[in-house]
């Protein structure tokens, strides 16, 4: 029989698949002996089961019961019993943490005469209500399915009529009233009665929370985050401890170093007189964590042992959720803390220092997409002038947008193309599509671990939290400070390092990370950021297996590369070559009319080719330089057809002559025009089809290397031959390609050897890759037009038309333009590796496409066994320190999420 339900005591934190992430960490604090309250998980395999069937499954409710029995007879109180209830907790808890997107559900086992039990045995009746309203709240929208705006509604009308400015303003009398009216609410909405069993609110709260696992914002946060739809969320039931029992009570969360910079010590909120909700919601505004040393002593220096213990325990950042009730400490939740990338490598570094942490693991704790976030510029505080408010810099970086005062809007306004800040009192779960739109999340309240916060964090968005100088109107979109007003549409640019909004579009500058690259990594390495990235650079560089070069196609980008780290150049594009004023000669090789014009025409692009040959391989001296023949089409060097047409129809129209060059530039137009050119004349048929083209680029290639020989140089070119379809292609061209380099070498007296290659960029290339490797000495696939060819549309009139349905419909995960489709692209990959290396094992193979800079094409890659990626020259640091990440062993970076 399948087992559903585990005491805490019973598991672990390796059992974090089946228990959730937070249920195997209750069981992991429970076992390590910190006050936990007691409780059980229902798995997700119960969850799992739920969904898939749309009922109950069998024999969970009974094992439910047996371990409420068990909770029961441990603390002496029933479930709801009249006198001294035992009140129940019912909390998400998925593999991987998704704060704020599923359900919570506290005070389980109040009714209307409980109630009155609780008010009696804690001697507080205002206490009584308040956790009754609570409860008719979160169950009446969770469980009920009625709209959470319309008991704020309810509760803001209160508040306005009794003159209290928040919560804390109404009395037992308020309290009692406000859960009638929630509960006539209930009745109005959905014709039932709030339900008065305990039993069947536990029962109905677990149930909802599995189906919260299938809400819109769950399913949105899943899908940005890439975290699987199949893996159901477990539930933990857990008696309550409650921290709004008055001022020697309260909850608070807590990390055991910044989350937002990852500077060691005690950080985070704390709200007295208050439940955990409230300060996750910033309802309120919290304070420090550190006044609670004040606050309350003995449980501050017992909180600050357990976090102590905790990050040894994790060897990481951990995040803990507690509440104090009446003195006493009570841990709710650990985790491994969501951080920022500015925090995560600068954690990853001081752990290694510590001695917690080897430099292996450090390094499977910082990701590339995080490198890429410190790469982006910062603003030039030098020149901001004065802020207009400050709050808490909850998740560092610079964003500049349009202020918009809702979801909605930033969500529309992003769609069309407009850059937008999401200004809010505070976020709420609901505000996910919001917050995924926008640049950066600004809030007038909350602190370090709000839910903006966390979840800003989460997704590396620009957020400050806390603003209070803030006036945040909602309803009329604007919020003031002072005598200042902003209207929604104003542009205002937020630093999340400083905490600082400032007025329109504030300068920007370079990172320091940025600077550290762009000086060959020459730059300061005082401690800090910049060292903590080289640090875990020269670990990746250290382990990894596979080459990182880049694409380039000009002297100062191939500069730039081997400055960021680039061991060559992997694509060469020729085609950018001939743009600007070198078009005209293009045009008089198309309109040649003899082969004396067409010579006259390629010996005038010979030498301005040589000199951008000459420069690139100097830039890159002593390390490869892939150049790749022309592969576009011909008839893009040529003006647009229908403005030829329109032009020459105009003249004749108005009786004026007719440009005789526009009539001949017309007639090679219509002659090379194709309905689909990237199927078309291209890459190597071009070569094959031009006479003298490929003869011109081998020659200005071979001369190239002649003069850098001659210099002193060590240039090292090869030659890629674009779009094979079979072997035939390529023995014809390298056959023309070796004759060129040949007698350049007998005129020169300079031997002139490059390597001859192709770019594997169609699927026949590569289900005959062993075939094509009996005359290529390398493979660099051409993953863009391998996605384009395998999928069978072009990127760039599908990304708009109809990417954005499938990835909502699940058809992409991810575009396959983005992270290599492993399934289809990826397929074909492997077997012209395997069938390639089988014909010819000194074959050297790498990729050039833009899949080589995304990390987790970067992984496959070396899962496939390719020698190098080639990407942008700025994505070349985030290639190096994936490739060194994909080195490690499976156990370090299995928890790197």
């Amino acid at each position: 029989m399948v087992r559903y339900v585990y005491e805490f005591a019973e598991g672990g934190r390796d059992m974090a698949d089946l228990l959730g992430g937070k249920g195997a960490n209750l069981a992991e604090m429970t076992r390590m002996g910190l006050p936990v309250p007691p409780g059980f998980t229902v798995t997700t395999e119960a969850c799992r089961a739920f969904l898939a069937t749309g009922s109950e499954p069998d024999g969970l409710s009974r094992e439910i019961s047996d371990h409420l029995t068990a909770l029961e007879q441990a603390s002496g109180r029933r479930l709801g019993q009249p006198d001294d209830p035992l009140l129940l907790s019912v909390r998400s808890g998925a593999r991987f943490s998704m704060p704020g997107m599923m359900e919570t559900i506290l005070d389980i086992g109040l009714n209307d005469d409980s109630v009155l039990g609780l008010a009696k045995a804690s001697g507080n009746e205002r206490f009584a209500w308040d956790a009754y309203r609570r409860l008719v709240q979160m169950f009446g929208s969770t469980v009920m399915g009625v709209d959470s705006a319309l008991f704020e509604n309810v509760m803001a009308r209160l508040k306005e009529a009794s003159g209290a400015g928040d919560d804390l303003g109404l009395d037992a009398a308020d309290l009692a009233g406000l859960v009638e009216a929630y509960k006539d609410l209930i009745r109005q909405e959905t014709g039932d009665y709030f339900p008065q069993s305990p039993a069947g609110q536990l029962r109905r709260a677990v149930l909802a929370v599995f189906e919260s696992w299938n809400g819109e914002r769950a399913r949105l946060y899943r899908h940005r985050e890439h975290i699987p739809d199949h893996l159901g969320t477990a539930v933990n039931v857990q008696t309550m401890v409650f921290g709004n029992r008055g001022p020697d009570s309260g909850s608070g969360v807590a990390f055991t170093r910044d989350p937002a910079t990852g500077r060691p010590g005690l950080y985070g909120d704390y709200l007295s007189n208050a439940q955990g909700e409230d300060v996750v919601a910033g309802i309120r505004n919290t304070v420090p964590l550190t006044d609670l040393e004040h606050l309350d002593p003995p449980s501050y220096t017992q909180l600050r042992d357990h976090l102590r213990t905790l990050e040894t325990h994790y060897r990481d950042l951990c995040d803990i959720e507690f509440t104090i009730e009446r003195g006493t400490l009570w841990m709710l939740q650990t985790r491994v803390g969501k951080r920022t990338a500015e925090a995560a490598f600068a954690i990853a570094a001081e752990l290694v220092d510590e001695g917690l942490i080897t430099s292996d693991e450090a390094l499977a704790r910082v990701s590339g997409d995080g490198l890429a976030r410190l790469m982006f510029p910062r603003f030039d505080t030098s020149a901001v002038g004065q802020a207009l408010a400050r709050g808490i810099p909850a998740s560092p970086g610079a964003a500049v947008g349009a202020a918009v005062f809702d979801s909605a809007a930033a969500v529309r306004r992003a769609a069309a193309g407009e850059k937008v800040v999401l200004v809010r009192q505070e976020t709420t779960p609901d505000d996910l599509p919001g917050m995924v739109a926008a640049q950066a999340v600004l809030t007038s309240r909350g602190g370090k671990t709000s839910h903006a916060a966390v979840v800003a964090r989460g997704m590396g968005k620009v957020c400050v939290c806390g603003a209070e100088e803030m006036t945040v109107d909602t309803q009329g979109r604007r919020f003031t400070v002072g005598a200042t007003t902003v209207e929604e549409g104003t542009v205002i640019s937020v630093d999340g390092s400083e905490g600082a909004v400032y007025p329109g579009a504030a300068p920007l500058v370079d990172s320091a990370v940025m600077r550290y690259f762009e000086s060959g990594g020459q730059g300061e390495r005082s401690p800090g950021l910049v060292d903590a990235v080289a640090r875990a650079m020269q670990q990746a560089d250290g382990v990894r297996r596979l080459g990182v070069r880049a694409n380039a196609d000009t002297p100062e980008d191939a500069a730039r590369a081997r400055r960021f780290g680039a061991e060559g150049i992997g694509l060469c594009r020729t085609e950018h070559m001939f743009l600007g004023d070198r078009r005209q000669l293009v045009e008089a090789m198309i309109l040649a009319g003899s082969d004396a014009d067409r010579e006259r025409a390629l010996d005038a692009l010979l030498p301005l080719q040589r000199q951008d040959f000459i420069g690139i391989l100097e830039a890159m001296d002593g390390l490869p330089v892939t150049i790749r023949l022309l592969d576009p089409p011909l008839h893009e060097f040529l003006p647009d057809r229908t403005e030829l047409a329109v032009r020459l129809a105009a003249a004749e129209a108005h009786g004026t002559p007719t440009s005789a060059h526009d009539a001949e530039l017309l007639d090679a137009v219509n002659r090379m025009h194709e309905e689909n050119p990237m199927l078309g004349l291209r890459g190597v048929r071009l070569g094959l089809v031009a006479p003298g083209l490929v003869a011109m680029q081998v020659r200005a290639i071979a001369e190239a290397v002649v003069e850098r020989k001659r210099a002193g140089g060590d240039p090292r070119a090869e030659i890629m031959v674009p779009l094979i379809d079979t072997v035939e292609e390529l023995r014809i061209v390298r056959e023309e390609v070796e004759q060129v380099l040949a007698e350049v070498s007998k005129a020169s007296g300079v031997p002139v050897e490059c390597p001859v290659g192709t770019m594997i960029e169609l699927p026949r290339a590569a289900l005959t890759a062993g075939r094509i490797a009996e005359e290529a000495e390398f493979f660099s696939f051409g993953t863009n037009d391998l996605t384009q060819t395998t999928w069978g549309f072009s990127r760039d009139d599908v990304e708009a038309a109809f990417f954005s349905a499938y990835l909502d419909k699940g058809i992409f995960k991810v575009s396959p333009f983005e992270t290599i489709d492993r399934e289809g692209v990826g397929r074909l990959v492997q077997i012209a590796v395997a069938e390639g290396r089988a014909a010819r094992p000194d074959l050297k193979i790498g990729v050039c496409g833009e899949h080589g800079g995304d990390p987790d094409s970067v992984h496959f890659f070396h899962g496939a066994g390719l020698d190098y990626v080639s990407c942008s020259p700025f994505r070349v640091p985030v290639a190096r320190l994936e490739a060194g990440r994909a080195a490690l062993p499976e156990t370090e970076t299995s928890d790197s999420r």
